[in-house]
């Protein structure tokens, strides 16, 4: 994915980077001459985007890490800064789903979700906001959703969620202005990813298609979005060529939210 955007020199660390959206965002990065981190749980999928990446005349390097383990997180990110001497870009991308309404959210489901996108978040910003004030700024992208701000049925709290991961960015953007630090946030609507087709198998076996077709048309333009169109918006929000921007979340939801 070849663009105006270059990233010689710059490190990106990519949360969730070992399978739909956040690998097609690492390697979209690493085609623009990043060098990536990926920092997530799926070793095998991690691994596998890290091949690609150095299959492309990329540089990438894998991590294990869970983002609900602050510890985990500090030793990993302080190791990063050591190795390449700065974070540039941090993309908190990593996060779960769950289906459900606040009737049928169990305690554990909530807290379940709230680890992982909430307090990973959180986690993985409060580790790296340190050092890219050190070193005089940086980027944080925070992967958010429409269903931070339309309501969804049966999304109670991975809605709930992704409400937090917004304004959580707009808090970050305006505490640290002054360190020349932008934050700002993506809400996607559907995007087919690995997940999507899972699902299906899962829940809809035998009528995959029907369902599929049923999902893509929930979107006012027709189809899902696809993960390399939310990695062109991140890699867009990220550059220098964006320095204007911060404190912003992005709807990119094939007309869900103004359309539908």
């Amino acid at each position: 994915m070849s663009s105006i955007f270059d990233y010689q020199d710059k490190t990106v660390i990519v949360t969730g980077g070992g399978s739909g959206i956040g690998q097609s965002i690492a390697r979209s990065f690493a085609s623009n001459n990043a060098r990536i981190y990926i920092l997530d749980l799926n070793e095998e999928g991690s691994m596998q985007t890290v091949e690609a990446i150095v299959s492309d005349k990329g540089w990438a390097k894998a991590l294990p890490c869970n983002v609900a383990d602050q510890s985990n997180v500090k030793a990993t990110i302080d190791s990063i800064a050591r190795e390449s001497g700065k974070i540039d870009v941090l993309i908190n991308n990593a996060g779960i789903a769950h289906i459900g309404t606040l009737e049928t959210t169990s305690e554990a489901d909530f807290d379940r979700v709230f680890q992982v996108n909430v307090k990973g978040v959180y986690n993985v910003m409060h580790e790296v906001i340190g050092h890219m004030k050190k070193q005089g700024g940086g980027v944080i992208l925070n992967m958010a959703s429409i269903a931070a701000t339309s309501g969804i049925p049966d999304r109670f709290a991975y809605s709930m969620s992704k409400g937090a991961v917004l304004t959580m960015t707009l808090s970050v953007a305006r505490d640290f202005l002054s360190d020349n630090i932008r934050c700002n946030s993506i809400s996607p609507a559907r995007v087919h990813t690995p997940f999507v087709d899972g699902f299906l198998r899962k829940n809809y076996p035998g009528q995959e298609a029907a369902m599929f077709d049923k999902l893509s048309k929930a979107q006012p333009i027709g189809r899902m979005g696809k993960p390399e169109e939310i990695a062109s918006l991140a890699l867009y929000l990220c550059s220098k060529e964006a320095s204007f921007i911060t404190g912003c979340d992005y709807l990119i939801d094939g007309g869900f939210t103004a359309l539908r």
